[in-house]
């Protein structure tokens, strides 16, 4: 008879067991996102330590750039979305619900090369820069490139454009700056998260692009500031409005955010490329999440707290991952703007 009890209680406490993991299983809230290659070093760290105080939620993120974060966001297939790049009047019209964009960190778009013997720092202007992707320069001892940079010995290999292949925020804000800078990159290519590129190899994300540099002698590119650190890339320092050679670090990054913090849109969708300030990086800019202003209880809510949280105590890993943080007097707007999301029941949705 003892041994019957001692069997019931054991498959009792089997079944409880079942039953607690299968509750706390069904605890867990999925919210899935996708976007922007740019931040992802970051996201993914917030989204780990986000977990660790708020396990009942597991956030899901895809890093296939901006491009196809819009437009999966903007089919309601995923809950947020993220862009490096502000969506366009055109793009917003196109969601059935208004959407809100939600300033995250300030990044830098870096140019980093592959050239033996040239270490971080060659000088690189505005113009040269245009006449490199537009295929006018075509060898790394050009005198325009030699002139800018006296006591470095460059080679007379040809130069290796290497850029993004897919849909790209990182794209959007190069281009952006370039057509700032030249006219003739204006009216030959014009900027936007996918161009007709005049030369060049083509990599998939920022991943992608630091691995065609480090494998290609000669090869000059574009991506973000983290990928550049993490593939120990050579950074090359751009002429700036001021007429200063600059590179990308934290005080620069950061400047660059300060030019626009007086005239910020209520919407958040502006460029800080080619600042007018001195000391600022000049291929900076702010990145963003994208969430509808309406959305259910059960996941806005989780998606409300952790943009609270993202703006708040995830600013203190930025740094560590070569981000600037948002100004202080950002931050109190953004938490305005997210406090004013909507919850809307289940059923009514």
């Amino acid at each position: 008879m003892r041994r019957m009890i001692s069997v019931l209680l054991g498959c009792l406490g089997i079944a409880l067991l079942a039953v607690i993991i299968g509750v706390s299983t069904e605890a867990a809230t999925l919210i899935n996102g996708a976007g922007a290659t740019f931040p992802f070093p970051l996201y993914s760290k917030w989204f780990s330590e986000f977990q660790k105080v708020h396990n009942e939620v597991q956030i899901n993120y895809q890093s296939i750039g901006s491009g196809g974060g819009i437009r999966q966001f903007t089919a309601h297939t995923i809950d947020f979305g993220a862009t490096d790049i502000p969506m366009t009047a055109e793009q917003l019209a196109k969601s059935p619900t208004p959407i809100i964009h939600i300033p995250t960190v300030v990044g830098a778009v870096v140019l980093t090369y592959h050239l033996p013997g040239i270490p971080t720092g060659l000088k690189l202007s505005s113009e040269v820069l245009a006449d490199l992707f537009l295929g006018k320069i075509k060898t790394w001892n050009d005198p325009r490139i030699t002139q800018m940079n006296p006591g470095m010995t460059f080679p007379t290999d040809p130069v290796t454009i290497v850029r993004r292949s897919d849909g790209s925020g990182t794209t959007a804000i190069f281009t952006d700056y370039l057509s700032k800078v030249s006219k003739d990159w204006k009216t030959r290519v014009g900027t936007g998260t996918a161009v007709n590129w005049p030369t060049g190899l083509g990599g998939k994300g920022n991943e992608g692009v630091a691995g065609l540099i480090q494998q290609t002698p000669g090869a000059i590119g574009y991506t973000e500031l983290v990928f550049a650190k993490i593939n120990h890339l050579s950074i090359a320092a751009i002429k700036n409005s001021s007429d200063e050679f600059i590179l990308p670090d934290l005080l620069s990054v950061t400047r660059a955010a300060a030019s626009v913090t007086q005239s910020m849109p209520s919407d958040y969708r502006i460029s800080i490329t080619d600042p007018k300030l001195k000391g600022a990086y000049p291929i900076s800019a702010f990145t963003y999440l994208l969430v509808h202003n309406s959305m259910t209880q059960n996941k806005g809510e989780k998606i409300i707290t952790f943009l609270h949280w993202a703006i708040a105590e995830g600013q203190e890993y930025a740094q560590k991952l070569f981000y600037a943080p948002l100004p202080s007097e950002m931050v109190k707007k953004v938490n305005r703007t997210i406090e004013m999301i909507r919850l809307t029941p289940e059923e009514n949705v």
